[in-house]
């Protein structure tokens, strides 16, 4: 008696622009948060291996991490896979503020967060995990659009960028607070921003993404199921490792929340439930300021599903137009929100 093998067909990865930068970029990312070993409880570095050598097999050619995901151990696994490859990966990482504090809250300076030697040290630090001599995408990890103008961060930088250490700059965008870069976009020094884009949360499009558009900034999409709300695998009774931050996400009544606004998409749409976490990410990739969608992949199954939604396809008009319906503004990072 032999085992049956499930092969998934993958089309071809289709490629965006990132912005004015010149990269051309996969349309399916990849999110390293979760394989770095803290907060999302769970991932098993040969199998986080295993699962980025697959998406790169894919056509996937951008990675974002962070020296903040599991205190540079995602890093440290980007680089090796990506040092280890022949084909040309991009490699984006980002500087964690100095006081600690995500998302950066209002009062705060930008030399509590970033000040410019923070922001050095930090990117050197990036480097030496990763092993490579130079970062395509170096990132604030939070971001106050106050910061316009103020402290040092912006000459590091640039000082970076001369050195030949950074090669484009770019920032994380606060939780749920799409318009708080619009200023930063204004003024034509960042080349990419970050932010929370999904079925729930549509924010970014009133006014972030016209803003990209029009000053060639490129966007990285994260959070594209809702933390996992949106793969139609969250309910009531599910359960979370100690330790994993999703207990905190979806405490409460939280998780009885979200399955019935997923079956509500479900029932609106007429598809079947399994359908769910394709049609988030169809919906995300519809918006053509997208540059990448960067969902976290732990496994090769969810690597060869999320990538074989990057054709290019997207959703059609009709769909979009029927999730518009299903926006729901809170913030699930915060208590009672």
């Amino acid at each position: 008696m032999t085992s049956e093998v499930i092969v998934y067909s993958v089309p071809p990865m289709n490629m965006r622009q990132l912005g004015r930068t010149g990269l051309e970029v996969s349309e399916v990312g990849y999110g390293a948060w979760g394989i770095g070993g803290s907060q999302w409880i769970g991932a098993q570095d040969d199998e986080s291996v295993q699962a980025l050598e697959r998406a790169i097999d894919l056509g996937l050619n951008f990675v974002d991490t962070a020296l903040g995901y599991g205190n540079g151990h995602s890093e440290k696994i980007v680089g090796q896979v990506v040092r280890g490859r022949s084909e040309r990966v991009y490699v984006a990482t980002k500087v964690p503020p100095k006081n600690q504090r995500w998302p950066a809250p209002e009062g705060t300076t930008a030399n509590d967060a970033f000040r410019g030697k923070w922001v050095r040290k930090c990117t050197e630090r990036s480097l030496s995990n990763l092993g490579l001599d130079v970062i395509d995408l170096q990132q604030l990890h939070v971001w106050r659009d106050d910061w316009v103008g103020e402290g040092d961060w912006l000459e590091a930088v640039e000082k970076l960028k001369a050195e030949g250490k950074i090669r484009f700059f770019g920032v994380s965008i606060n939780d749920h607070e799409p318009a708080n870069a619009l200023r930063l976009i204004e003024t034509g020094v960042v080349d990419t921003v970050q932010v929370i884009y999904n079925v729930f949360d549509q924010s970014p499009e009133d006014e972030l993404f016209g803003a990209c558009q029009e000053h060639g900034v490129g966007v990285l999409a994260r959070v594209p199921f809702d933390e996992g709300a949106l793969t139609g695998s969250i309910g009531p009774d599910t359960t979370f490792p100690d330790g994993d931050f999703r207990n905190g996400y979806f405490r409460g009544d939280r998780k009885r929340e979200v399955a019935e606004r997923v079956a509500a998409i479900v029932d609106d749409l007429g598809i079947e439930p399994g359908a769910i976490a394709e049609v988030a990410l169809r919906y995300v990739l519809s918006h053509p300021a997208v540059s990448t969608v960067i969902p976290g992949m732990r496994s090769i199954r969810n690597v060869e599903r999320n990538c074989a939604v990057g054709d290019g396809r997207g959703l059609p008009a009709e769909q979009v137009e029927a999730l518009h319906r299903h926006r729901w503004i809170r913030n699930f990072y915060r208590s009672g929100t």
